[in-house]
């Protein structure tokens, strides 16, 4: 999302300010190339249309799965 912020200064100069995810924006980077991985892995071991669609769900979840295993393993 882009606000325009405070007012100009000099002759049609115009000052934007991005307010989107600005303390945690490496965060969500590193979890968008994570989801790209994950998914090219899923779409290729995919023997189907519907296998590489769920590949795809299972890309977006991943995160989720990882720490459910993670738990289970540790015993929490």
């Amino acid at each position: 999302m882009v606000v325009k912020k405070g007012r100009a200064k000099g002759k049609g100069a115009k000052k934007w300010s991005c307010k989107c995810g600005q303390p945690e924006g490496i965060a969500g980077c590193v979890y968008f190339l994570a989801f790209i991985g994950a998914a090219v892995y899923y779409i290729g071991q995919a023997d189907g249309f519907w296998v590489g669609v769920l590949g795809v769900l299972k890309a977006i979840i991943w995160p989720a799965m990882l720490i459910h295993e993670v738990f289970t393993r540790l015993a929490m």
